[in-house]
């Protein structure tokens, strides 16, 4: 098992910055105000570790694949990844509906996973991650990419309401989408010099 720092600097960065404004930031917040926020953290978390999973064993499958071939996947990924933070909206007001409290370790964590692993199939991080594991490492992203999804979870439970008042979230998708259409570029000039 190799671990390159590098790549897990960019899975965590790419992936933070991609997941901030995500709906998943959102629903861990509303969870957060009527449940316990460590058993809502345990289950997002647990949630994330096997989208991260199922996402880095896809990109081990797209590294597979040539060079080149590989190279156009991922510049493509991070382009539709930069198309989708840079068209989002900044309405991303997402409520829980009701206002039952649950308790109890059990139905709090379980609560927190289905919400998670349900809304996260096909979403931009999944993608993100897939990507970032064809071309920077199976392992390196796993530990990048659980790291920044855990952290966004936590940051929303523990801080989000700061983060809703003063920082636009319009900015954080900006400077992800930003990001990606950089990587994007990157990958393509890879092809002709590499």
């Amino acid at each position: 098992m190799h671990l390159d720092p590098l790549a897990i600097f960019t899975a965590f960065g790419l992936i933070f910055l991609a997941e901030l404004p995500d709906k998943t930031m959102f629903a861990s917040l509303a969870m957060g105000t009527r449940m316990k926020p460590l058993y809502v953290w345990f289950g997002t978390s647990s949630a994330f570790i096997v989208h991260v999973a199922i996402a880095v064993g896809a990109g081990s499958l797209i590294g597979l694949l040539p060079g080149w071939l590989v190279k156009v996947v991922s510049a493509s990924l991070f382009a539709f990844g930069a198309f989708m933070l840079l068209r989002a909206g900044g309405g991303d007001d997402e409520e829980e509906g009701g206002t039952r409290t649950v308790t109890g370790f059990w139905p709090v964590y379980s609560t927190a996973f289905m919400a998670v692993f349900i809304s996260e199939w096909g979403d931009l991080t999944q993608i993100t991650t897939a990507n970032l594991a064809a071309s920077n490492g199976t392992w390196s992203t796993a530990i990048g990419s659980a790291a920044a999804l855990m952290s966004v979870s936590a940051l929303a439970l523990l801080a989000g309401q700061f983060i809703a008042k003063r920082v636009p979230l319009k900015t954080v998708q900006r400077i992800g989408g930003i990001c990606m259409l950089g990587l994007a570029v990157w990958t393509v000039a890879e092809i002709f010099v590499g």
